[in-house]
């Protein structure tokens, strides 16, 4: 019986498979549209690598920015940028994507407020239409990657303590306020501001609160002298950073491209790929233009210039990467990566510590971004002169109150002695090389 019982179960399977006994009419019965369908899942599918690609870019800034400071200070950069995502997360969740997206009660403002947390509700299964989960995983990346560039700037004598204050306030209320500004529909987007995927609204931001925190904790311990003139104080491990910097590289592919929000249909993927190719041009043309700039200055081809340049030309094109031709990108990348060695001398100049550069290629390129989206990209100059002065500082004047409170507190900066022996040890009681580490109190 059992077997007579499974063989009508296979016969009947297979005559379903074959079309002969007829399925349920669920797609006639409720008009589904296969189409949509399959588009809804690609594009939300697509968002979620690009949003991956973008959480791994945190382990590229790790690696340049530890790459680029001194051994000791090694757990306590890590451990930064590691807080940077896990601190920046859990409070854009609660609070920071409210702010950000507050909705279209709020069009045209300056501030608006959309609720706490995140919706499960999925929306009508539409191409183009995405999963408020998904969004979040997008946004909070962008988020934590803002947060993040500050961590290099501020190597080396800024209190763990205080870092993570300063972490829970720009992604919380500082990076979400000015990100609604534009992509929320702010007044910046209501003037014509354009930022496609973040020169400003991400990176200048950080780049100026990195400014910010630079001026205010002062430089380390021996790196100008009395005369005013600068020392280098090399990062200890170039491959480090090197390799951190082609992870960023590969991150930004979900940077750029993901901010079209969108592939399914010919339109979103083409310009999906033209997005990536410009973004190609021009980080490749910012490490070439500041290879050439810096062997020009300094007599030597200099490796960390070099990826700062490549850093630079990606900062530059993120507002712009959609609007502007392949030949315009390089152009972008080139000024950008000339704009990197400028700025570093500029900061020696003005005795400003920033130990990997994070001003000059998130800062500087950031408006660079945003004003070579004006010339080359079509969108209203005056508009973007605006949103590029706009946003930095809102950065550096908010953070820099933000630092003189923790500084007047006395939990900003560490002691001379704690760090000359490092922070891993001091803050920590950590080694990131157990038994290689030597200390020094002179």
């Amino acid at each position: 019986m059992k077997t007579l019982v499974k063989s009508f179960g296979l016969l009947s399977c297979g005559l379903l498979a074959a079309g002969v006994i007829p399925g349920p009419p669920l797609l006639a019965a409720e008009n589904v549209d296969v189409g949509s369908i399959n588009a809804y899942a690609i594009d939300n599918f697509f968002l979620f690598i690009a949003a991956v690609l973008v959480l791994f870019m945190q382990a590229g800034f790790a690696m340049v920015e530890s790459g680029l400071n001194s051994a000791k200070n090694t757990v306590n950069v890590l451990f930064k940028n590691m807080m940077d995502l896990s601190v920046g997360a859990l409070l854009f969740f609660i609070i920071g994507y409210g702010l950000m997206y507050p909705g279209d009660a709020f069009t045209g403002g300056w501030f608006g407020f959309g609720g706490f947390g995140v919706s499960m509700e999925a929306p009508e299964a539409v191409g183009g239409n995405l999963h408020p989960a998904v969004d979040f995983l997008f946004q909070v990346a962008f988020a934590a990657t803002a947060a993040t560039i500050v961590s290099g700037a501020v190597a080396g004598r800024m209190k763990f303590e205080a870092y993570l204050i300063y972490s829970a306030v720009i992604t919380a209320l500082i990076y979400p306020i000015s990100g609604f500004w534009k992509w929320g529909g702010g007044w910046l987007n209501e003037l014509g501001f354009y930022d496609f995927a973040g020169s400003l609204v991400v990176h200048a931001l950080g780049g100026f609160a990195g400014l910010a925190g630079a001026i205010v904790l002062g430089p380390r311990i021996g790196r100008f002298n009395p005369d005013g003139s600068p020392n280098a104080l090399p990062g200890h491990n170039l491959a480090m950073s090197t390799l951190g910097v082609f992870i960023l590289f590969i991150g930004w592919f979900g940077f750029n491209p993901g901010s079209q929000l969108a592939v399914a249909g010919a339109d979103n993927t083409s310009i999906v790929m033209i997005i990536a190719t410009n973004t190609l041009l021009a980080a490749t043309a910012g490490a070439v233009f500041a290879m050439l700039a810096a062997w020009s200055v300094f007599k030597k081809p200099d490796l960390t210039m070099a990826l700062n340049g490549m850093l630079g030309g990606l900062v530059g094109i993120t507002a712009n990467c959609d609007s502007v031709t392949f030949n315009e990108a390089i152009i972008i990348g080139a000024v950008a990566g000339i704009l990197v060695v400028a700025g570093v001398k500029l900061l020696d100049m003005l005795k400003i510590d920033d130990p990997v550069g994070a001003w000059p290629v998130h800062g500087l390129n950031g408006i660079w971004g945003g004003i070579a989206t004006g010339i080359f990209g079509g969108h209203p100059l005056m508009a973007q002169i605006i949103g590029s002065i706009a946003i930095p500082v809102w950065g550096f004047a908010t953070m820099l109150v933000l630092f003189l409170i923790l500084k007047s507190a006395g939990i900003l900066r560490v002691s001379r002695d704690e760090e000359m022996k490092g922070l891993d040890i001091s803050e920590h009681e950590e080694e990131a090389y157990h038994g290689f580490q030597i200390f020094s109190n002179q």
